[in-house]
């Protein structure tokens, strides 16, 4: 399965069970008996019992959100999603031909064991991630050599340039996180990182309880995002697995949980009217697309498409899919503002609404009146009605459409069919770096997208390695996107969580982290 949905302890990633699913029937609380509460301990009410407790055995968000505490990558990401430096001491130093990355640890990091840190544990860690996860593997092909270059250096050689090198490094998903040497197994029995908490204990089905780390060390840069000054003010994190949705929203609301994930949409006028409890949005979560298929069929034609993309009211599918503005947002530009990719390039063509244009394009495409098949699943019910809208604004601009509404497993299968689809309807979590998200940018995914204008606007962009240059160029690859139309980003959408209200200093993130969180009294 591509990376356009992510899975979080088996379930979809963070919010979209909520947004796919009403309120659950059950209003039972989950026992919790055994995890008495005090002011320095926080129960955290999660969506499900992590598949694992490794995050390089699983891309599961729910085991990077948890293990994040324990774990600490090289590399992360601040407010704006700019990369910064965690365990590295700064930047790398990168060659002039950007193939060679040299990487100063920070000294005086401390494992959970009381050892320093050192780089045969950072080497050690990332030839492991480099072996085990998908997208180790995947860049592991462009790794010549990964070396300690003394106690505190680390030297990565590339055979070819990969600017996202270090996006890639700090993603928290399947994260490349560093460990002491001597834990490292497979699988994993002990989980000693660096992190400003450390493991204490796992009950499958009850709890994973995690406590503050002493003798922690860290950055003394101010907290942005996952970077800067992190501080464990709460002694205790117990993560507490509560499939049910309705349970989560009403142990927050009553006081039994101090932080709700992944709630159902509908729970937000409850939250918003406790006295307990807040609503808490993460905006932008992630994004519905809709790739098309320019391999085969009416859509392989860019005037097909662009007539599509014309006729696109993306308001009004959005509103179908969410039902309320404060759930998603408009948003021509792939990345928001702040991101070192942020452009507005394309926005002209953005949602236009033109119903006459494109039926002016359809004209000199001498479309046929093919019907245009959207796969699309009601397993996402904001997918279907997202569907639903877009297939009645075509018709308007003179398109015949047929809806093939299908599950979930199956349109993943038919989507590698040339001959099954023209649209299909999925979504994306949002990911940093460009070329993690959505697959269409690749060779070979679903919609088969090939150009020139394509092959020259990536290589320019893969081939640059200076974080600075880079956003530049991207704003000419989205452009090539709004252009030749391989797929439709429709905007962004939210994910709903709830917190406490004795809860401070909480910041809404993808991956919800509780350092530098305190509870009041």
């Amino acid at each position: 399965m591509q990376n356009d949905v992510l899975s979080r302890g088996g379930l979809t990633r963070r919010g979209l069970g909520g947004l796919a699913a009403g309120l659950a029937a059950s209003t039972m609380l989950a026992p919790v008996s055994a995890l008495a509460q005090s002011v320095s301990s926080a129960n955290l009410a999660m969506v499900g019992e992590p598949q694992s407790l490794d995050p390089m055995a699983s891309t599961a968000d729910l085991v990077g959100t948890i293990m994040q505490h324990v774990y600490e990558p090289l590399f992360t990401f601040d407010a704006n999603w700019a990369i910064r430096p965690m365990l590295a001491a700064a930047q790398p130093a990168v060659s002039a031909d950007g193939k060679t990355y040299a990487i100063e640890l920070r000294k005086g990091v401390k494992l959970h064991n009381g050892r320093e840190l050192d780089a045969e544990d950072v080497v050690a860690s990332l030839k492991r991630w480099l072996d085990m996860t998908p997208r180790g593997k995947g860049l592991a092909k462009s790794i010549a050599s990964l070396t300690a270059k003394g106690p505190t250096s680390v030297e990565i050689v590339l055979g070819k340039v990969e600017p996202a090198l270090l996006a890639h490094l700090a993603l928290p998903s399947g994260f490349a996180a560093i460990m002491a040497k001597e834990s490292i197994a497979n699988p994993l029995t002990e989980f000693v990182g660096t992190g400003p908490y450390k493991f204490r204990e796992r009950k499958p089905d009850q709890f994973v309880v995690l406590v503050k780390h002493d003798g922690y060390a860290s950055r003394s840069e101010p907290a942005s995002g996952y970077a800067g000054k992190r501080e464990a003010k709460i002694d205790e994190l117990r993560f507490i697995p509560v499939p049910n949705a309705n349970t989560r929203v009403e142990g927050v609301i009553a006081g039994q949980y101090q932080f709700s994930d992944q709630l159902p949409v509908e729970a937000f006028k409850k939250l918003s009217g406790a006295s307990a409890a807040r609503a808490v949005l993460t905006m932008p979560f992630g994004f519905p697309y809709f790739p098309t298929n320019t391999k085969q069929g009416p859509m392989a034609d860019v005037k097909v498409r662009q007539a599509f993309q014309m006729a696109l009211d993306l308001e009004e599918v959005l509103m179908a899919g969410f039902g309320d503005p404060k759930f998603f947002a408009l948003a021509p530009e792939h990345f928001p503002k702040g991101s070192p990719f942020f452009s507005e390039a394309g926005k002209d063509k953005y949602s236009k609404a033109d119903a006459a244009g494109a039926k002016k394009l359809l004209a000199e495409a001498k479309y046929d009146g093919t019907p245009i098949r959207i796969l699309n699943s009601k397993q996402y019910d904001f997918h279907h009605r997202m569907a639903l809208v877009m297939a009645e604004q075509m018709k308007a601009a003179g398109f015949k459409v047929q809806l093939d509404v299908v599950d979930w497993a199956t349109l993943i299968q038919r989507r590698g069919d040339a001959a099954l689809w023209d649209i299909y309807i999925t979504h994306s979590a949002f990911l940093p770096e460009p070329m993690l998200s959505p697959p269409q940018l690749g060779d070979g995914a679903p919609g088969w997208w090939s150009s020139p204008a394509k092959d020259a606007a990536l290589a320019a962009f893969n081939a640059e390695p200076d974080p600075s240059k880079r956003g530049a160029l991207w704003a000419k690859v989205q452009q090539v996107v709004y252009d030749e139309v391989p797929y439709i980003r429709a905007g962004n959408f939210a994910a709903l969580s709830g917190a406490s209200a004795k809860m401070k200093d909480f910041a809404a993130m993808p991956w919800p982290s509780f350092w530098n969180v305190e509870l009041g009294k």
